[in-house]
Order: structure tokens, then C-alpha cells, then sequence
């Protein structure tokens, strides 16, 4: 573990180019090898969806090792707590990349403590809540467990968000706000002794108290890269962002839509600031850099989906405006 963490660390003190001439940057690699690429201060702004604790099974998915000894893929720790230590693990590493007065938006969704099967996404559990599913829950390779928690019991909520949040102030950043995005549209749930999900979580966190940011865009992009929808959200730009759903497709189970990114970008940036995002995907945040007239980088661990990226950004290259 201590060589394998002394070689990361020795791999990643050359920084290369930011950039390419393109606007964009996509790397393949896990999130803590590729920072040190990345210069001291020079991402105004990180915004990305991480992979959930315990709810999705990722292409490409890696066994990596982490500062507390766990070795698994990030999103499969056996615990809640150890997802918190290398969520702030990532964010702690992440913090002098960006510039004293940049943002991190960090998207994140709550789990239960609850002994079910990770999936693939949201298609395969909903096929398995009508019973189109036929193994149980020992026949799958990556499965939740619920029992043996020091104080969780099983099926209560972990409350992953607000322990991140807290984490990171510990750890020296600013928690700005805790945005709770009403998503319109989600999948039932077999459920009845609670309210079903309709919430994720986006928490806005900086390297001091008055970063860069405009509430002025709120109400002049347009709604899909991060503009105010007018049919259902208020004039007042809140901490309770009411986005749609992203539609899926291309590949990859768990993303986000383009307004969320679009959004964050939009409030905290300027024409040619560089956005990151650590967990690319599908590069949808890319898109929404691009088109707010920023650079980018994307890292992921997935080869499938940076190359999934590429292909999408190549065609989006285009939209970026002149300044």
C-alpha cells in the first residue's frame, strides 16, 4: 500500500499541458493519479457527479487503493463512512488545484442501509421491481450489506451528504450551500414504510468565503445549459433547484443533465476559465463548459466512457462563443 501510494505520488508531479488547443482535455486514470497533472490554481471551477455508495455498478470498474488501507472501487466500500473518507480524500487532494477564488460543485445522492444488489442502472432495478429479475440477492457479484453497521440499522438513511459536507469544512473548505435538486421525474420505489426519493444533493464548496459568482446568469442562459426553466422554477434563484431528469442513453447508466453542470458553470465562471470534472462519464459537463465559452479537462477511470466523451465533445466544439 505505502509503495503503491509513494509511486502515485512520484507519477504525478510532472504537470503536463492544460488544454489542448480544442478547449478540451480527456484522461483515463483514477482521480488521484491524474490531480497532480493538473497546476496549483488553475481550475476555476470543478463540477461533477461522483459515483454513488453502494447503488451502481460502472464500465471499466477498478480496484484501487486509498489512504485508510481499503482497496475497492470507488462507490463499493463496505461501509458509508469509508465512501465519506475518500470522498474527502479526492476533495482534500482536489483543493489547491483550484483557484482561491474558484468553486467546487460536487453532486451527490443519499443511500439507506439497506442489504440489496447494485445494478447497472436504474432500467435493470426497475425491471427487477417487476419481477423481471429472477436472481437473488447472492447471485450478484456487487451486493450492499445492511447488517453490522456500529449504529446504522438496517434500513435507515446514511445521511452521506451532510457528513460530506461536514468532512470538507474540517477539512478547511468553505461549504457555501447544500442545493437540493427536486428532480421531476424518478422511478418508483417498493417501498412502504417511508416517502420515496425525489432529491439529490449538489454541495457548492470553495477555498474561501466570496468566490467568483453571478446570479445573473440564472436568468439569461438558456434553461438547457443552466437558465431558469420558467414554466416551474421562481424568479429567485435558491438553494432548491427543480431540473428534469437526464434521459440516459450513450452508454452510461447514472448521468446527470446537462443543465446541472450548465448551472454551476454558468454562476461561477468567466469566458475561458477551466472547469473540471473528475468523474467525466460521458462528458456531458464538458458540453456545458464548452458552450458557457470555458476550457476543460475530464478525467475518468473508464476508458468506455472517456471514449464515449471524446466523441461527444468533438461535436460540441463548435457551439463554444467567441471571448
Amino acid at each position: 500500500m505505502l509503495d503503491y501510494l509513494a509511486q502515485r505520488s512520484e507519477a504525478s508531479q510532472d504537470a503536463s499541458e492544460l488544454p489542448n488547443p480544442d478547449c478540451y482535455d480527456l484522461r483515463v486514470g483514477h482521480v488521484l493519479d491524474l490531480l497532480g497533472q493538473i497546476p496549483d490554481q488553475s481550475v476555476n471551477c470543478v463540477v461533477t457527479s461522483t459515483p454513488y455508495w453502494g447503488l451502481r455498478i460502472y464500465e471499466d470498474s477498478k480496484q484501487v487503493p486509498w489512504a485508510d488501507g481499503e482497496i475497492c472501487a470507488y462507490g463499493h466500500e463496505q461501509t458509508p463512512e469509508a465512501f465519506i473518507r475518500h470522498t474527502v480524500e479526492i476533495l482534500v487532494a482536489m483543493a489547491p488545484k483550484v483557484a482561491i477564488d474558484g468553486s467546487i460543485w460536487w453532486n451527490v445522492m443519499d443511500s439507506f442501509n439497506t442489504r440489496t444488489q447494485i445494478r447497472g442502472n436504474a432500467a435493470e432495478a426497475l425491471r427487477a421491481m417487476q419481477g423481471l429479475d429472477e436472481r437473488a440477492w447472492a447471485d450478484h457479484a456487487a451486493r450492499r450489506y445492511s447488517a453490522g453497521h456500529a449504529y446504522l440499522k438496517d434500513g435507515e438513511q446514511c445521511m452521506i451528504p451532510a457528513r460530506i459536507a461536514e468532512r470538507a469544512s474540517r477539512a478547511g473548505l468553505w461549504v457555501k450551500t447544500m442545493i437540493t435538486w427536486a428532480k421531476r421525474a424518478t422511478l418508483p420505489e417498493p417501498h412502504n414504510s417511508r416517502v420515496s426519493k425525489n432529491l439529490e444533493y449538489v454541495v457548492h464548496l470553495t477555498r474561501q468565503r466570496t468566490p467568483k459568482f453571478s446570479r445573473a446568469p440564472y436568468r439569461t442562459a438558456e434553461p438547457k445549459f443552466g437558465g431558469r426553466n420558467n414554466g416551474w422554477e421562481p424568479e429567485k434563484l435558491s438553494d432548491v433547484w427543480q431540473l428534469s431528469t437526464s434521459s440516459g442513453g450513450e452508454g452510461h447508466g447514472a448521468q446527470f443533465p446537462m443543465a446541472l453542470p450548465g448551472r454551476c458553470i454558468a454562476l461561477t465562471t468567466s469566458p475561458g476559465d477551466l472547469v473540471l470534472d473528475p468523474f467525466v462519464g460521458v462528458g456531458t459537463s464538458g458540453v456545458a463548459a464548452l458552450h458557457h465559452g470555458c476550457q476543460f479537462i475530464g478525467l475518468d477511470i473508464s476508458q468506455t466512457y472517456v471514449s464515449a466523451a471524446k466523441e461527444k465533445l468533438s461535436k460540441a466544439t463548435t457551439t463554444v462563443p467567441a471571448g
